[in-house]
């Protein structure tokens, strides 16, 4: 058991095993930010005008040729490495143009697809073993303000922005993949910054070296104990709830045992969701953008389960005529928040391909839907008042939940019509109510939502790709050392973590970690081992020939010399040949598919004026 209780395996910050055999060339904020000036200058004298974006991202694109990828190489000069960085964040500046200068915002927009597009393609002509330090080494650029950015990488950047061109390459979906499994792993040094480090070159191959708590913060092995933890959770609840009266009853007047599970359960997802997920990322974005569909969710769920147990315990304390009541008020929050805890069950399983494309269309159409909420809510507010106006026309009035009541029921399709027979101003106010809301705004509800699901289906590879790598790197991203997952999150809280600050009771740092490394080791004992078992067992790199002999090689680029002119050694067919025209006679025929038709043809024509020049200079020359 090595592997837990000793100080962590990884080397520290200075010594830490490159991912590249030559470390590479970090420049500083100022160095950065010119080169990302430099960058759009080019951007600006590449695309002076407005570009139909789809003719850029074109694999024969007559914007991005080859000759315009080897100059913003050429761009660089000596920082090719951090080239993709500063594209994205050239990309970043050219949407924050776009979106805050409408005039321009279709010539900012093409200039930010073109970076996206430039950092994709140089990215794809990268050496495969600097693949991963180009794309997870970490930057710093200058602000607009002077300021210095958080430290950032390529793929980071690529992800806050949701370069969806960019994150489907097979370079990013390589990194995303290494981290997804564990191959790359981050470690914090001490300047509070991260460091990708490989695993395996760091590790032997053995059982006692892959049992290490550090495994429990890999994205994979999160994933699979987040599925059994909600599942487990599911079934509590529903045997929480099974019998609600019972829990009337004499001998349920305290909690049971499924309830206790059930709100430990719950307050350590309040707390892992609040500490790791939600702050995190309202902290670094510091924008609206951080409250999501799913974050609305989830702050439901939580508030309600809080509520359940807020009641429940009201009712422990109350006098004994009041207890019932309470725990009646508990049963029906607690049973209002099911449908909620059943809906998150997106979210847990959103790592599968069909799923979370499916949570991919929701959230867009969701987000699509505001401009229906917008006028809807505008009209409701004025129907509201001009019924309660005529409701209040005869001098008696009736709540004004009465009023609201109608409206939604018509909204719904259930309109109540005898409700204003009284009023014929009321009768056709609410007739045009009806008709604005059945004839004109739910046929606009149904075009945003067709128009977002078609967005989404039509580059659902691209998104889904883009949705994991954010997934992935979301998971590891909070500077957490020690991962705890809930609902064991409370055992740190309580017990482990106060001995970081606690002035009389602080640890070291080393003996913080020994202790953290002690505490999880013998949690997670059966997990670790399961982990080390599968890593030490079925490593997927050891077992190359396995996974050829069961699945097959993938052979889509392979191309070797001998399959170009093959030669026969077959009995049956003496003197007889395959490549009775060599390969390379063959393919003089083929169209150039890499290029434009235009590119195709402004080559064609460079050669003609060149044999032409020829042609002229021969002549002059007699």
């Amino acid at each position: 058991m090595a592997g837990f209780l000793s100080p962590h395996q990884l080397p520290d910050a200075d010594e830490h095993v490159s991912l590249i055999p030559i470390k590479p060339v970090k420049p500083g904020p100022d160095t950065l930010t010119k080169l990302v000036n430099r960058l759009r200058a080019l951007t600006l004298e590449l695309l002076p005008v407005e570009v139909d974006p789809k003719s850029i991202n074109d694999a024969t694109s007559r914007v991005i040729t080859p000759q315009v990828i080897s100059a913003y190489r050429g761009a660089a000069g000596d920082y090719t490495e951090a080239l993709p960085y500063c594209l994205l964040r050239a990309r970043a500046e050219f949407m924050w143009d776009a979106n805050h200068n409408p005039a321009d915002h279709g010539e900012n927009l093409g200039r930010a697809i073109a970076c996206e597009v430039l950092a994709r393609r140089i990215v794809h002509l990268a050496e495969p073993d600097r693949l991963r330090a180009i794309m997870s080494t970490r930057y710093r650029h200058r602000q607009v303000d002077g300021d210095l950015s958080e430290m950032s990488s390529a793929l980071e950047m690529a992800i806050d922005q949701h370069c969806t061109i960019f994150l489907s390459s097979t370079e990013a979906q390589t990194v995303v993949d290494d981290l997804w499994t564990g191959e790359l792993v981050q470690k914090n040094n001490e300047h509070d910054e991260i460091d990708y480090i490989p695993f395996d070159e760091i590790r032997m191959s053995t059982f006692w070296s892959h049992l290490d708590v550090s495994r429990l913060s890999v994205p994979r092995y999160q994933n699979i104990f987040r599925i059994a933890v909600w599942l487990f959770f599911l079934v509590v609840y529903s045997q929480a709830v099974r019998e609600p009266l019972e829990r009337l009853d004499e001998a349920h007047r305290s909690l049971d045992g499924w309830e206790i599970v059930l709100y430990v359960m719950s307050l350590s997802f309040i707390v892992e969701s609040r500490s790791t997920g939600f702050s995190y990322v309202l902290l670094r974005f510091v924008t609206w953008r951080a409250f999501t569909f799913w974050s609305a969710i989830a702050f439901i769920t939580d508030s309600t389960l809080l509520a359940a147990f807020t009641l429940r315990i009201i009712g422990l304390q109350a006098p004994q005529d009041q207890e019932a009541i309470y725990r009646l008020r508990s049963f029906q929050v607690l049973s209002f928040v099911s449908p909620f805890i059943w809906f998150v069950l997106v979210t847990v399983f959103d790592g599968f391909k069909y799923i979370g494309t499916m949570q991919i269309c929701v959230s867009r159409m969701l987000k699509e839907s505001g401009i229906f909420f917008a006028l809807l809510s505008v009209l409701a507010i004025g129907f509201a008042q001009g019924l309660y106006a005529v409701d209040a026309s005869d001098g008696s009035t009736e709540p004004p939940s009465t009023v609201v009541n109608v409206l939604v029921q018509a909204l719904l399709g259930s309109p109540d019509f005898g409700k204003f027979d009284a009023s014929t101003a009321g009768l056709i106010l609410y007739y045009l109510w009806n008709t604005v809301t059945a004839i004109v705004l739910l046929n606009v509800l149904i075009s945003l939502f067709s128009s977002a699901y078609s967005d989404v289906v039509d580059d659902a590879e691209a998104q889904y790709l883009a949705f994991f790598a954010s997934k992935t790197v979301e998971m590891i991203r909070a500077p957490d050392s020690y991962v705890y997952p809930a609902p064991f999150n409370l055992i740190e809280a309580i017990f482990v973590a106060p001995l970081e600050f606690v002035p009389l009771a602080k640890l070291s740092s080393a003996h913080y970690a020994q202790l953290n490394r002690f505490v999880m080791g013998t949690i997670f004992l059966i997990p670790l081992a399961m982990i080390a078992f599968y890593e030490s067992t079925f490593d997927r790199r050891k077992h190359k020939w396995m996974n050829a002999w069961f699945r097959g090689n993938d052979e889509g680029e392979e191309d070797r010399p001998e399959y170009r002119d093959p030669n026969v050694d077959d009995p049956a067919c003496d003197g007889l040949v395959i490549s009775k025209i060599p390969f390379e006679e063959l393919i003089k025929v083929f169209p150039n598919t890499s290029q434009s038709s235009e590119a195709t043809i402004l080559k064609e024509l460079n050669e003609i004026k060149q044999q032409l020049s020829d042609i002229q200079r021969a002549l002059g020359h007699r």
